[in-house]
Protein backbone atom coordinates (compact mmCIF):
# COMPACT_ATOMS: atom_id res chain seq x y z
CA UNK A 1 0.00 0.00 0.00
CA UNK A 2 2.54 2.37 0.97
CA UNK A 3 4.27 1.77 -2.44
CA UNK A 4 1.46 2.49 -4.26
CA UNK A 5 0.98 6.22 -2.18
CA UNK A 6 4.51 7.10 -3.01
CA UNK A 7 3.88 6.29 -6.49
CA UNK A 8 0.95 8.05 -5.89
CA UNK A 9 2.63 10.97 -4.56
CA UNK A 10 5.22 10.87 -7.87
CA UNK A 11 2.74 11.22 -10.86
CA UNK A 12 1.21 13.81 -9.04
CA UNK A 13 4.06 15.82 -8.24
CA UNK A 14 5.72 15.08 -12.22
CA UNK A 15 1.77 16.64 -13.38
CA UNK A 16 2.03 19.89 -11.19
CA UNK A 17 5.71 20.39 -12.14
CA UNK A 18 5.82 19.52 -16.01
CA UNK A 19 1.76 20.11 -16.28
CA UNK A 20 2.64 23.98 -14.87
CA UNK A 21 5.76 24.63 -17.29
CA UNK A 22 3.60 23.65 -20.23
CA UNK A 23 0.87 25.99 -19.19
CA UNK A 24 3.09 28.87 -18.15
CA UNK A 25 5.05 28.41 -21.40
CA UNK A 26 2.40 27.45 -23.90
CA UNK A 27 -0.47 29.67 -22.51
CA UNK A 28 0.33 31.84 -19.63
CA UNK A 29 3.62 33.81 -21.10
CA UNK A 30 1.54 34.85 -24.67
CA UNK A 31 -1.36 35.83 -23.07
CA UNK A 32 0.05 38.28 -20.89
CA UNK A 33 2.22 39.77 -23.63
CA UNK A 34 -0.42 42.46 -24.32
CA UNK A 35 0.46 44.12 -20.26
CA UNK A 36 2.71 46.73 -20.04
CA UNK A 37 6.03 45.28 -19.05
CA UNK A 38 5.44 46.72 -15.22
CA UNK A 39 1.93 45.03 -15.23
CA UNK A 40 3.57 42.04 -17.12
CA UNK A 41 6.72 41.73 -14.68
CA UNK A 42 4.73 41.92 -11.23
CA UNK A 43 2.28 39.10 -12.15
CA UNK A 44 4.50 36.73 -13.99
CA UNK A 45 6.89 37.35 -10.55
CA UNK A 46 3.56 36.67 -8.55
CA UNK A 47 2.96 33.72 -10.56
CA UNK A 48 6.49 32.83 -10.45
CA UNK A 49 6.93 32.80 -7.10
CA UNK A 50 3.57 30.68 -6.44
CA UNK A 51 4.83 27.95 -8.84
CA UNK A 52 8.43 27.57 -7.82
CA UNK A 53 6.87 27.26 -3.83
CA UNK A 54 4.86 24.32 -5.40
CA UNK A 55 7.35 22.84 -7.46
CA UNK A 56 9.72 22.37 -4.87
CA UNK A 57 7.74 21.10 -2.95
CA UNK A 58 7.31 18.61 -5.42
CA UNK A 59 10.66 17.98 -6.30
CA UNK A 60 11.21 16.87 -2.59
CA UNK A 61 8.62 14.41 -3.05
CA UNK A 62 9.60 13.47 -6.37
CA UNK A 63 13.53 12.70 -5.35
CA UNK A 64 12.34 10.88 -1.95
CA UNK A 65 9.43 8.60 -3.32
CA UNK A 66 11.88 7.93 -6.23
CA UNK A 67 14.94 6.95 -3.91
CA UNK A 68 12.41 4.71 -1.55
CA UNK A 69 10.96 3.16 -4.73
CA UNK A 70 14.24 2.23 -6.49
CA UNK A 71 15.59 1.06 -2.73
CA UNK A 72 12.50 -0.99 -1.96
CA UNK A 73 13.04 -2.59 -5.44
CA UNK A 74 16.89 -3.37 -4.65
CA UNK A 75 16.36 -4.27 -1.16
CA UNK A 76 13.92 -7.13 -2.38
CA UNK A 77 15.68 -8.30 -5.32
CA UNK A 78 18.86 -8.46 -2.86
CA UNK A 79 16.78 -10.27 -0.46
CA UNK A 80 15.36 -12.83 -2.55
CA UNK A 81 18.58 -13.52 -3.39
CA UNK A 82 19.69 -11.91 -6.88
CA UNK A 83 21.28 -9.10 -8.21
CA UNK A 84 19.95 -5.76 -8.65
CA UNK A 85 20.53 -3.84 -12.24
CA UNK A 86 18.34 -0.95 -12.21
CA UNK A 87 16.04 -0.97 -15.23
CA UNK A 88 17.38 1.61 -17.73
CA UNK A 89 14.04 3.47 -18.03
CA UNK A 90 14.51 4.29 -14.53
CA UNK A 91 18.04 5.08 -15.04
CA UNK A 92 16.99 7.60 -17.32
CA UNK A 93 14.38 8.80 -15.40
CA UNK A 94 16.90 9.12 -12.41
CA UNK A 95 19.52 11.12 -14.39
CA UNK A 96 17.17 13.29 -16.30
CA UNK A 97 15.36 14.48 -12.95
CA UNK A 98 18.49 15.01 -10.87
CA UNK A 99 19.48 17.37 -14.04
CA UNK A 100 16.07 18.87 -14.06
CA UNK A 101 16.25 19.57 -10.48
CA UNK A 102 20.03 21.27 -11.25
CA UNK A 103 18.29 23.38 -13.96
CA UNK A 104 14.86 24.38 -11.19
CA UNK A 105 17.98 25.35 -8.68
CA UNK A 106 19.37 27.93 -11.50
CA UNK A 107 15.76 29.01 -12.44
CA UNK A 108 14.59 29.21 -8.93
CA UNK A 109 17.77 30.90 -6.86
CA UNK A 110 19.06 32.92 -9.34
CA UNK A 111 17.32 33.55 -12.07
CA UNK A 112 13.71 34.30 -10.19
CA UNK A 113 15.79 36.39 -7.73
CA UNK A 114 17.21 38.83 -10.59
CA UNK A 115 13.55 38.87 -11.38
CA UNK A 116 12.63 39.86 -7.98
CA UNK A 117 15.29 42.38 -7.44
CA UNK A 118 14.52 44.03 -11.13
CA UNK A 119 10.86 44.23 -10.12
CA UNK A 120 11.69 45.65 -6.57
CA UNK A 121 14.06 48.65 -8.37
CA UNK A 122 11.22 48.74 -11.38
CA UNK A 123 14.21 47.96 -13.45
CA UNK A 124 11.58 46.92 -15.99
CA UNK A 125 14.80 45.89 -18.91
CA UNK A 126 16.46 43.84 -16.40
CA UNK A 127 13.01 42.56 -15.93
CA UNK A 128 12.55 41.19 -19.14
CA UNK A 129 16.09 40.26 -19.40
CA UNK A 130 15.52 37.73 -16.07
CA UNK A 131 12.07 36.51 -17.46
CA UNK A 132 13.72 35.18 -20.85
CA UNK A 133 16.28 33.43 -18.83
CA UNK A 134 13.71 31.98 -17.05
CA UNK A 135 11.25 31.45 -20.02
CA UNK A 136 14.35 29.70 -22.30
CA UNK A 137 15.33 27.21 -19.04
CA UNK A 138 11.57 26.31 -18.72
CA UNK A 139 11.33 25.15 -22.34
CA UNK A 140 14.53 23.09 -21.73
CA UNK A 141 13.20 21.18 -18.56
CA UNK A 142 10.15 21.17 -20.03
CA UNK A 143 11.58 19.36 -23.34
CA UNK A 144 13.35 17.38 -21.05
CA UNK A 145 10.14 16.37 -19.05
CA UNK A 146 8.82 15.46 -22.02
CA UNK A 147 11.63 12.94 -22.74
CA UNK A 148 11.25 11.27 -19.32
CA UNK A 149 7.37 10.86 -19.89
CA UNK A 150 7.93 9.29 -22.99
CA UNK A 151 10.61 6.87 -21.94
CA UNK A 152 9.23 5.49 -18.76
CA UNK A 153 6.18 4.79 -21.29
CA UNK A 154 7.87 3.86 -23.77
CA UNK A 155 10.50 1.99 -22.82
Amino acid sequence: MLYNILKFAHILSVIVWVGGMAFAHFFLRPAVQSLEPPQRLRLMRDVMQRFLNAVAAAVVVLFASGLWMIGRLAKQTVQSGGGFAMPLDWTIMAVLGIVMMAIFGHIRFALFKRLQCAVAASDWPAGGQAMAAIRRWVGVNLAIGVVIVGVTLLL
